[in-house]
């Protein structure tokens, strides 16, 4: 207990955003972010990417859990562009600001 994991590996998963040739961004989650990316550059999966070839990795992020990464994806799908642009620069308060805007504008 206490952080010892006995020699084992703790197994992270991933929140991944790839930038499209046609400048669209696809949010995905996987356990081994290196297989991934190659899937979707080589057009592998039958997905959103598999027509805006090539795509590159623009932004990722690693979680304990497959959970975790699973509502982080489904969080930042839920983001507008320029919303998803601005995690990919890190700006966490211009994230912060977009966030309050987007709530004020619901009130």
């Amino acid at each position: 207990m206490g952080g010892q994991n006995n020699g084992l590996k703790m197994q992270d998963f991933y929140v991944y955003i790839l930038k499209c040739n046609d400048s669209s961004y696809y949010t995905g989650h996987t356990d081994n972010l290196e297989h991934r990316i190659s899937q979707h550059m080589k057009g592998n999966i039958p997905c959103y990417t598999a027509t805006r070839l090539p795509v590159s990795l623009v932004y990722a992020a690693s979680f304990a859990s497959r959970y975790e990464a699973l509502l982080a994806e489904r969080q930042i799908k839920g983001w507008s562009k320029k919303k998803n642009e601005t995690l990919i620069k890190g700006d966490w308060q211009e994230i912060i600001r977009l966030s309050n805007q987007k709530n004020l504008s619901k009130k």
